[in-house]
């Protein structure tokens, strides 16, 4: 018996995956923990590894499919089975068949005794197919009749991107109806035999489904198929700013001295450490710092409660060619600037490898998104949901400012805070940004990196 290889639970809130790209092919001999595929989830990228050691008897799902967790992908044969031979979709478990939309025509026939034309439909395992969760789903969100779809995966299996393709061409056309006599080129259920119905009146057609906004394209225009990734920042975003009343406000910070301080401190920083001494890690500092003076910040709405959270883990944005992910500083407030320095140095490159886990992922109980990175001087975030709030720090420029009744050119910078209101509200907020404001400001000599 060839043991069966699901698609695991890639994290607590992760309802499936895609796979990316197979990193095996029947026939490979594989150890127990050698990576088997790529899988892309809604949160991050992972590879599945081998649970036991044997050789690749069957793929089931395609490249670029979409599966459930606990949807069976793949069999392997144990070492010592060479006798083992995969099962057949009827052996491991009952058969899945969607439902046929009322407004399909076709009629179940038995097969004539002479050889069929097999060009048309490729011959399946077996009297019925097997549909995955997530192929089940899309097609009859679009009506699509499974049975009546040339599968392209393996073992002729329809893969989501046969059923994406229909509803892409404008949906599944109505079948016409067959008689008892058809001839052996009519196209032959994947369902049992049944007797021929007593009327055959072709039923209205099927309406075609859309599958995207009616948008007009025009020449040249660039059309970019949305990523699972992108769909998922897209859902998320839009939940938040549903669901959460959103408020902004904002302070500016003067942080000439910090300017300095780091400036005088980088060189002998890079030289003992090996990484550049940016000024994040000191603004990660301070709002750690100011967490543990207004707790309430560190908090998240859950309907009938508010949960004020006891640990404080940052997560913080970073950008890759195609994504925004939000890997997280675990314990920041035990951490020191080398330390968090160190930590935001470790996941963004580990973002941008694409090597990010998913307990790197997730935890995560106040945002610092770092938008001076790219000149942004004035930004108002959405806020990362179930978090409460919201921190952006903003480009440091010289400006002329008014101290003492003179003017100086000093090194600003804006911070810009979102807040959920349901938690939160303008004094407590104001507080904590004048909180973190006070700190930056007294950076100097003083202040210590380790």
């Amino acid at each position: 018996m060839a043991t069966k290889v699901l698609m695991p639970q890639l994290g607590e809130s992760v309802t499936e995956g895609t796979i990316s790209k197979w990193l095996v092919n029947v026939g490979d001999t594989v150890k127990k923990y050698d990576s088997l595929a790529e899988v892309t989830t809604d949160k991050v990228n992972a590879e599945v590894p081998s649970t036991v050691s044997g050789r690749i008897t069957e793929i089931v799902v395609s490249e670029g499919e979409t599966v459930a967790i606990g949807t069976l992908i793949l069999y392997i044969e144990e070492s010592g089975e060479a006798g083992a031979v995969a099962p057949t979709p009827t052996e491991e478990a009952p058969v899945q068949t969607p439902p046929v939309s009322q407004a399909s025509t076709q009629v179940n026939v038995a097969v004539p005794s002479q050889p069929a034309q097999t060009s048309t439909v490729p011959k399946q395992d077996g009297p019925k197919q097997r549909y995955s969760p997530a192929v089940m789903a899309l097609s009859q969100e679009h009506g699509i009749d499974l049975s009546r779809v040339v599968g392209t995966g393996a073992g002729g299996r329809v893969t989501r991107k046969d059923v994406q393709a229909i509803i892409d061409a404008g949906g599944q056309q109505a079948a016409a109806p067959l008689m008892q006599n058809a001839a052996p080129e009519a196209v032959v259920s994947n369902a049992e035999p049944t007797p021929v119905a007593a009327s055959t009146t072709p039923a209205p057609a099927v309406p075609a489904a859309s599958a995207s906004v009616d948008i007009p394209v025009a020449s040249g225009d660039q059309i970019i198929p949305v990523t699972s990734i992108r769909k998922t920042i897209a859902s998320r975003m839009v939940q938040s700013k549903h669901e959460a009343p959103h408020a902004w406000t904002m302070v500016e910070v003067d942080v000439t001295n910090l300017v300095h301080f780091r400036n005088q401190a980088k060189d002998e920083f890079k030289r003992k450490e090996g990484l550049n001494l940016t000024f994040l890690p000191f603004f990660i500092k301070a709002v750690v710092e100011s967490l543990k003076e207004y707790p309430m910040i560190n908090s998240t709405w859950a309907g009938d409660k508010i949960i004020v959270k006891k640990d404080i883990n940052i997560s913080i944005a970073v950008a890759t060619e195609d994504a925004l992910y939000v890997p997280v500083i675990k314990h920041a407030d035990q951490k020191s600037v080398l330390g968090i320095a160190k930590s935001v140095d470790d996941l963004a490159a580990r973002t941008r490898a694409g090597k990010l886990t998913m307990d790197d992922m997730t935890g995560g109980t106040f945002t610092v998104n770092n938008t001076g990175s790219f000149g942004s001087v004035l930004s108002q975030p959405i806020i990362n949901a179930p978090q409460a709030a919201i921190l952006s720090v903003e480009s440091i420029v010289k400006r002329p400012v008014v101290i003492n009744d003179m003017i100086a050119v000093r090194s600003m910078v804006n911070l810009c805070m979102s807040l959920d209101h349901r938690v939160l509200d303008g004094l407590i907020c104001g507080r904590f940004l004048q909180s973190v404001k006070q700190k930056l400001e007294n950076i100097g000599p003083e202040t210590k990196l380790y």
